[in-house]
């Protein structure tokens, strides 16, 4: 699930960001950019963020701006030419515009530091404060965009279920057209005089067996029953099993538009089917 959190706190002069951005993804997968004084306590980090996130694909961005400017954060300068050089040279080969350099030799590590490199305490005091408050805006972030997606599964669900019951009133128009054509069929290719009534009678009942839907109604009513039952869980980590359960829908309805030998069926057949796709890509992002 996507979600966004941004928490920040000053320490003397200096103003400490993080935010955190995620995206879907069935495994954790935390990228970090931060300050080299940092490095050392980006395990604790690490393992304070996946625990509260559980899941996903996640950025992290700590920024430390110091309001005294150049006194205390310095340019690395022979880093700096290094890249600047190298990069260059690579452009001049290839024949590419060089475009800002500056600007993106910035942005590699360690080319802008702060000259100490170590963090007292009460500065990783600060760094943890604001990565708690971070996460808790994240949470509120998740926690919402979960709450509507919750409402727009429910609605989506009630509106298969609404489907499935308007199926019943084709049901018997449908097995009175079924012997119609039957009938017509062997009377056009018999005679109407040479029409064995009980074996058509055998025919019919054939193929009424063959194009039985009561089963897969009773089992889409249960899916539909049971997705809602874990909407309604505790557990917070559902997308999985609501995945599963989703399948399983696509499977009885597949199979009801297979069976419907009815127009009016097949329109609702594909009504369902449009619902349960639009669920399944809500799904997916809390997979």
């Amino acid at each position: 699930m996507t979600g966004f959190g941004r928490g920040t706190n000053s320490l003397g002069d200096k103003t400490i960001t993080i935010e955190i951005r995620s995206l879907n993804s069935k495994f954790t997968d935390i990228r970090f950019k931060c300050p080299s004084t940092y490095r050392e306590k980006e395990p604790v980090m690490r393992k304070r963020i996946t625990e509260f996130a559980q899941r996903g694909k996640l950025d992290v961005t700590i920024d430390v701006k110091s309001l005294t400017g150049d006194d205390d954060f310095g340019l690395n300068v022979p880093l700096y030419k290094k890249y600047y050089t190298e990069l260059l040279k690579v452009h001049e080969e290839m024949g590419i515009p060089a475009g800002d350099l500056t600007q993106a030799i910035l942005r590699i590590q360690n080319v802008v530091a702060s000259p100490d490199s170590r963090m007292t305490k009460e500065e990783w005091t600060t760094v943890q404060k604001t990565l708690n408050d971070a996460l808790e805006h994240f949470n509120t972030f998740r926690r919402s965009e979960g709450e509507a997606m919750e409402v727009d599964l429910r609605n989506r669900i009630a509106n298969i279920g609404e489907a499935l019951e308007k199926i019943d009133p084709y049901e018997t128009g449908r097995i009175d057209k079924l012997k119609a054509r039957l009938r017509q069929n062997l009377e056009d290719f018999l005679g109407k005089d040479n029409v064995d009534e009980n074996r058509f009678e055998q025919e019919i009942i054939f193929y009424l067996e063959k194009i039985d839907i009561n089963e897969e109604k009773q089992r889409l009513g249960q899916h539909l029953i049971y997705f809602i039952e874990q909407l309604d869980g505790k557990n917070t980590l559902k997308g999985r099993k609501l995945s599963f359960i989703s399948q399983e829908m696509g499977r009885e309805i597949n199979t009801l538009g297979a069976k419907a030998y009815s127009s009016d069926i097949q329109k609702l057949v594909v009504f369902m089917k449009d619902e349960l796709e639009k669920i399944k890509e809500q799904v997916a992002n809390a997979v």
